[in-house]
C-alpha cells in the first residue's frame, strides 16, 4: 500500500447541482483544491481528480470528485482506490449530513450510512464500512419536507452567508484528520458534553 490518501468530495454532476445541499462534499474539495493548488481533470474511473500533496513534503492526495450521480458513487470510489493501491482505511467521503445541524462537522470511522446512499454505494463497492467519513452538517429539513427534497435544494440565504465558514472547518478537518489521525481531530472538531 501507498502513503496516499483517497479523499472523496460526494455530490452530483452539472450545474443544477453544483449549489446544493447535497454537494457540500464537492464544495470542500474545491477549497481543498484552492489550498493545495491546481485544477481538476477527467480520470477514466468517472470522477475528476487533483493529485497534490498536504503541504510541502506532506502526505500524497488524490482529490476525487465522481462524476456520477450520488447514488453511484461507488464504482468510481472503488475504482480509483484500485488505481492508486489506497486501502478502504485511507478513503475520506466528505458528505451531507441532515442529522447534523447546519455549521457542523462531525468525524468518523465505519458504522452505519444514516439512509445516504452515497454512503451506502462506496460501502457496497469497498466491500466495506470502515473508512473515514467527514460529516458536514446541512441540518434537518423543516417541517414534513422530505428528506431528498431538501438535500436538492440551495442553501438558504442566511446558511449562505455562513457556508464559507463551513467549508473552511470542514476543509481544516480533513487536512487534521490526515495529519494527525481520528482521534485529534474529533478532539478539535466534537463539542465537549458538559
Amino acid at each position: 500500500m501507498t502513503d496516499t490518501w483517497l479523499i472523496v468530495g460526494l455530490g452530483n454532476p452539472g450545474p443544477e447541482y453544483s449549489r446544493n445541499r447535497h454537494n457540500v462534499g464537492q464544495m470542500v474539495l474545491d477549497e481543498l483544491a484552492a489550498r493545495i493548488g491546481g485544477n481538476f481533470k477527467a480520470h477514466k474511473s468517472r470522477a475528476q481528480i487533483l493529485e497534490g500533496r498536504l503541504g510541502i513534503g506532506g502526505p500524497r492526495l488524490v482529490l476525487a470528485k465522481p462524476s456520477t450521480y450520488m447514488n453511484v458513487s461507488g464504482g468510481p470510489v472503488s475504482a480509483l482506490a484500485r488505481f492508486y493501491d489506497v486501502d478502504p482505511s485511507r478513503v475520506v467521503a466528505v458528505h451531507d449530513e441532515i442529522d447534523i445541524p447546519f455549521n457542523t462537522v462531525k468525524l468518523k470511522i465505519g458504522g452505519g450510512e444514516g439512509g445516504h446512499n452515497g454512503l451506502r454505494d462506496i460501502s457496497k463497492a469497498l466491500a466495506t464500512k470502515d473508512y473515514l467519513r467527514v460529516r458536514v452538517g446541512v441540518g434537518r429539513p423543516p417541517g414534513r419536507m422530505d428528506a431528498a427534497d431538501y438535500v436538492l435544494r440551495d442553501f438558504a440565504p442566511a446558511e449562505k452567508k455562513e457556508l464559507p465558514f463551513l467549508l473552511d472547518d470542514a476543509s481544516d478537518a480533513v487536512e487534521l484528520l490526515i495529519r494527525e489521525g481520528l482521534t485529534a481531530a474529533q478532539q478539535r472538531f466534537h463539542p465537549a458534553k458538559v
